[in-house]
C-alpha cells in the first residue's frame, strides 16, 4: 500500500487519458509497417548473414522489394510465393536474391498469397527457440529467492566486446545483478544491424547478435560461479528497434531499453517510424518475457527536474498503455525515472523521495527503473559519492526494482573498474543499512512529500488531458517533453514507413498476439 495521500480519481482519470492518447496513435500503427519491422520478420524466418559487401541479407531483401516491387504487401507475401515456386529455405532464397539469381518483382501483382503455411515451420523454429530461452531464464531465476531490495544495475562501454566481457564479469563478481552493454555512439541512427563480433565501437559496443551471444555466455558462466542469475541488457531502440528486439529474444537478453518517445525526442527519428517500430518490438518483448526499460529519465537532463517532473509521470503513463496494448505483463514494464533535482534546492532529497514514491504508487506492479544523478554531477568525486548515496537511500526506501548505480566519476570519464567497484560498495552498504527503513516510516499527510507528490500528479493529469485533446503527434511538435520539438513528417527514417496494402499479411504478428491473448 502506498504511504502517499493521492487523489485516486485523478489517477484513474489520468490513466484513461493515457489510454485515449495511445488508442489514437494505434489507429495509425495498425495501418502501417516499416522496413525494420519487415526485416525483423525475415530474421525470425531464419535469414541470417551478410553478402560480399557486408550488407545483411535482411536489408538486401527489403531493399530489393522496396525498389523493384511493393513493400506495402509485406515480405511474407513475396517469400511465401518464392518458397512455393523454388522449394528453397528462406536463407537459400536470400542468397540467390542477393546474387540477383532470383527476383521477387514477379510476385508484385499476384493476389493475396495463399502460401503463408509455407512460412510456418520457419517461424515455429524461431518461436520455439525464444520459448526455450525464456524457460532457461525462468528456471534460473526460480532457483533463488526474489530480491526484496533493488537489483543493482551497472554498465560496460569499452567499444570492444571482449573487454566488455572482462568488465562485466568483474562487476558480477563484485555484486552487480544486471549488466547493460552500452551501444556504440550513433548506432541508433544506423538502418541496419552490424554483423559479427566487434571491437571498434566508440563510447560503447555495437549491438550485434554475435556480441549478444558472447556476453550471454560469459554471464551464464559467471552466474554459475556466483550461484545467482546475472541479467543482460541492451538497447532495442533507434531505426532497428524491432530487429534488435528479435535478436535479443533469440539470444536471451533479459531486459531491453525500449521507449516509445526517446528516439523521437533525443535522436530525431521520425515519430511515425518510431511508433510503428515500438509496437512490434514490444509484442516481441512481451512474447519473450523481456523486461523493457523506458527512457523518461532523459527528459530531466534537458528540462529542469523540479519544474518538469510531471512530464515524466505523463510519459510513464503513456508508455504503460503502449505496453498494455502489446499484451505486455505489468511485471515486464520497467518504467523509467531519475534522481535529477538540483542539490542546491532546499529539501531536494524530500522532493526526490516524493517523485520516487509517486512512481511507485502509480505503478505498484511495475519493476521501476531508477536512474542516478548525472546532470548535476560536477567532477567533484567526493560530492558525487554523497549524491549517489542519497540516490541509493531513495531507491531502497521507496522500493525501486531496477537500480542503475551512479558513478562517482560521472562527468569525468567512462568508469574504470575501480569506480564501478566503489559504486557497488556504496549501494551494498546502503542496501543493508536501509533495508527496512521504508517500512518503518510514514509521511505527514500535509507535509512536503505528500504535497509535492499530489502537485506533480495534478500537473501530469492536466498535461495528459491536453495531450488527449491535441494528440500525441501535435504534442511532440510543441516540444512538451524535454523541451525538444519534433515535426510529424520530418526526422530520420520516415521513408521507411509504408501504409499496408489491403493484401498485407504478417502471420508472425498474428501468431504472437494469439498466444499472448490466450495467456492473458
Amino acid at each position: 500500500m502506498s504511504k502517499l495521500m493521492l487523489d485516486n480519481k485523478q489517477i484513474e482519470s489520468s490513466k484513461l487519458y493515457a489510454k485515449g492518447i495511445v488508442d489514437d496513435v494505434m489507429t495509425y500503427i495498425y495501418k502501417h509497417t516499416t522496413v525494420s519491422v519487415e526485416r525483423s520478420i525475415l530474421r525470425l524466418l531464419g535469414i541470417d548473414g551478410i553478402n560480399q559487401f557486408d550488407v545483411p541479407f535482411v536489408n538486401v531483401i527489403v531493399d530489393h522489394v522496396k525498389e523493384k516491387a511493393d513493400l506495402s504487401k509485406g515480405v511474407c507475401h513475396y517469400i511465401s510465393y518464392a518458397i512455393e515456386e523454388y522449394d528453397l529455405t528462406p536463407n537459400e532464397l536470400a542468397k540467390k536474391i542477393s546474387d540477383e539469381k532470383i527476383s521477387l518483382k514477379r510476385y508484385q501483382h499476384m493476389p493475396k498469397s495463399p502460401f503463408m503455411n509455407k512460412l510456418t515451420p520457419y517461424f515455429n523454429t524461431s518461436m520455439t527457440k525464444i520459448k526455450e530461452m525464456t524457460k532457461i531464464r525462468e528456471n534460473e531465476l526460480a532457483k533463488k529467492q526474489r530480491k526484496e531490495t533493488p537489483e543493482k544495475y551497472v554498465i560496460v562501454a569499452t567499444g570492444n566486446i571482449y573487454e566488455d566481457i572482462k568488465q562485466a564479469v568483474s562487476a558480477a563478481k563484485k555484486g552487480a545483478d544486471i549488466i547493460a552493454v552500452i551501444r556504440s555512439t550513433g548506432q541508433s541512427l544506423l538502418d541496419y544491424v552490424p554483423y559479427g563480433p566487434t571491437t571498434v565501437g566508440f563510447g560503447g559496443t555495437y549491438a550485434t547478435q554475435e556480441n549478444f551471444k558472447l556476453m550471454r555466455k560469459a554471464l551464464d558462466d559467471v552466474s554459475k560461479e556466483e550461484g545467482r542469475y546475472i541479467k543482460l541488457v541492451n538497447y532495442a531502440s533507434g531505426l532497428c528497434m524491432p530487429e534488435i528486439a528479435a535478436i535479443g529474444a533469440l539470444e536471451r537478453l533479459d531486459m531491453m531499453l525500449n521507449d516509445s518517445l526517446y528516439g523521437i525526442i533525443f535522436r530525431d527519428i521520425n515519430m511515425k517510424r518510431t511508433f510503428v517500430d515500438q509496437y512490434f518490438s514490444r509484442v516481441l518483448s512481451a512474447y519473450a518475457r523481456i523486461t523493457i526499460n523506458t527512457g523518461e529519465d532523459n527528459y530531466l537532463t534537458t528540462s529542469d527536474a523540479f519544474d518538469h517532473a510531471h512530464t515524466v509521470i505523463a510519459s510513464q503513463m503513456i508508455n504503460e498503455k503502449f505496453a498494455e496494448i502489446a499484451y505486455m505483463d505489468e511485471s515486464l514494464m520497467g518504467l523509467g525515472h531519475a534522481y535529477e533535482i538540483s542539490p542546491e534546492i532546499e529539501n531536494s532529497f524530500l522532493y526526490e523521495v516524493a517523485q520516487a514514491e509517486l512512481s511507485r504508487a502509480l505503478f505498484p506492479n511495475a519493476p521501476l527503473k531508477y536512474m542516478p544523478p548525472t546532470k548535476h554531477m560536477t567532477g567533484n568525486i567526493f560530492m558525487g559519492m554523497v549524491q549517489n548515496a542519497l540516490f541509493n537511500i531513495t531507491a531502497v526506501t521507496t522500493k525501486q526494482n531496477i537500480h542503475l548505480l551512479g558513478m562517482l566519476t560521472e562527468a569525468v570519464h567512462t568508469p574504470f573498474m575501480s569506480d564501478r567497484a566503489l559504486a557497488l560498495d556504496n549501494a551494498a552498504y546502503i542496501e543493508k543499512a536501509f533495508k527496512n527503513f521504508g517500512d518503518e516510516i510514514s509521511y505527514k499527510p500535509d507535509g512536503i512529500i505528500n504535497n509535492r507528490a499530489q502537485s506533480v500528479l495534478s500537473n501530469a493529469h492536466a498535461l495528459l488531458e491536453d495531450i488527449k485533446n491535441e494528440g500525441l503527434f501535435r504534442t511532440l511538435e510543441k516540444g512538451t517533453f524535454a523541451g525538444i520539438k519534433r515535426l510529424e513528417n520530418q526526422g530520420k527514417g520516415l521513408d521507411g514507413v509504408f501504409e499496408k496494402h489491403k493484401d498485407y499479411q504478417n502471420p508472425l504478428l498474428d501468431m504472437m498476439l494469439l498466444e499472448l491473448k490466450e495467456a492473458k
